[in-house]
């Protein structure tokens, strides 16, 4: 049987403290927080490698961000204890388990209720309580607990999500994977005086989330 503990500990040494993430917090949320536990059972062996893994048994569906992307985004976001973050596509919960442990109150955004209710009870199993699932289009966002403080989106878009942007509080970060591969970067807005800009911060590749999608031009 493969030990997961083992896994976890070779998959920040190795992916994570090598991609310089040197904050504590965010390292020792990684070293506790079980990965195997949000993937199917058949894909518990994937858990720890350095690729997006899939949800489901099919392949086709939602991931889990490398670790080494979620941890570099994590890190960017400079999330402090009493933040309210935004955590957009949760999938599964894997990201919402880790940024719990940085932030005061974490908001889960899944549009699709199989993967929102599987979220609540990896979240629930694990005694995760700072921590609310909510279900509706990704894109959209979710204006109920807006302003926050900082979006976490968990995977790419082909272009700047401003409605995402707009629900960050002035002084409020907005992290996520701008572009399509190969010419995608990992990139943090940040909003000041009602206006967000955003800097790129290193080349990755994630999957293009459900409603972040490039609108194609009408072609003659």
């Amino acid at each position: 049987m493969l030990d997961f503990a083992t896994a976890r500990r070779m998959m920040v040494d190795g992916q994570v403290r090598t991609m310089d993430v040197t904050d504590p917090r965010l390292i020792a949320a990684m070293l506790n927080v079980p990965r195997e536990r949000f993937v199917p059972p058949s894909k518990t062996a994937l858990a720890y490698l350095d690729r997006d893994v899939p949800v489901a048994d099919d392949n086709t569906s939602r991931r889990l961000l490398k670790p080494m992307v979620l941890a570099k985004l994590a890190q960017a976001a400079e999330i402090r204890a009493g933040d309210v973050v935004l955590d957009v596509g949760c999938a599964t919960g894997y990201s919402s388990a880790v940024l719990a442990q940085l932030a005061g109150e974490v908001v889960a955004l899944e549009e699709d209720s199989s993967l929102a209710k599987q979220a609540e009870q990896n979240l629930a199993a694990l005694g995760v309580r700072n921590v609310s699932i909510v279900c509706g289009p990704l894109a959209a966002g979710w204006g109920e607990r807006a302003p926050y403080d900082v979006i976490v989106l968990n995977g790419a878009s082909e272009v700047v999500p401003k409605g995402l942007c707009d629900q960050l509080r002035n002084g409020g970060r907005f992290v996520c994977v701008l572009g399509c591969a190969p010419a995608a970067k990992a990139t943090v807005f940040r909003r000041g005086s009602g206006e967000t800009s955003g800097r790129p911060i290193f080349d990755a590749a994630a999957p293009v989330l459900p409603g972040f999608t490039k609108t194609q031009a009408f072609v003659f």
